[in-house]
Order: C-alpha cells, then sequence, then structure tokens
C-alpha cells in the first residue's frame, strides 16, 4: 500500500488504519524509568497518599504529575 493510499483510507475513515502497522516495536519517547529512593517524613508520605485518594490515584502517580508539573514550569522560566 502506498501513503498515499493510506491517506485516502484515513481521510475518508473507511477503515481503522492502525492495522496497516507493525504496533510490536512501537516505543515512548523518553519512556525510560528507573527506580528512585526518596526518604520522606511521615506528614508528607499521609499528605501524599490523602491526595491521592482524593483523585483515584496511587501515590507515585501524584508524585510523578507534580513533579512533572514543576519542571515543565521550571522550563518555561
Amino acid at each position: 500500500m502506498t501513503a498515499s493510499q493510506l491517506d485516502k483510507k484515513f481521510d475518508d475513515n473507511h477503515s481503522d488504519v492502525l492495522q496497516y502497522f507493525d504496533l510490536s516495536s512501537i516505543k515512548k519517547p523518553n519512556h525510560t524509568s528507573k527506580k528512585l529512593d526518596i526518604d520522606m517524613p511521615v506528614w508528607m508520605i499521609n499528605s501524599l497518599k490523602k491526595e491521592a485518594k482524593q483523585i483515584g490515584t496511587t501515590v507515585q502517580v501524584v508524585i510523578k504529575m507534580w513533579l512533572a508539573q514543576r519542571l515543565a514550569d521550571k522550563t518555561t522560566i
């Protein structure tokens, strides 16, 4: 299938074009992970747990979201 044929299928919304791609080797950029151990005061851990419960997620996700926001703010200064 040529690129123009694929474009036409996509533009005409006739079929799911993902079936024409090999998705087995897809990798998200900057998505490698490395473990980090960090010690925190108990009050901070309790606050994080409370926040995580309030928004329906895990403490790890809260920490990642907050750090990502802070780092993004830092790069725009």
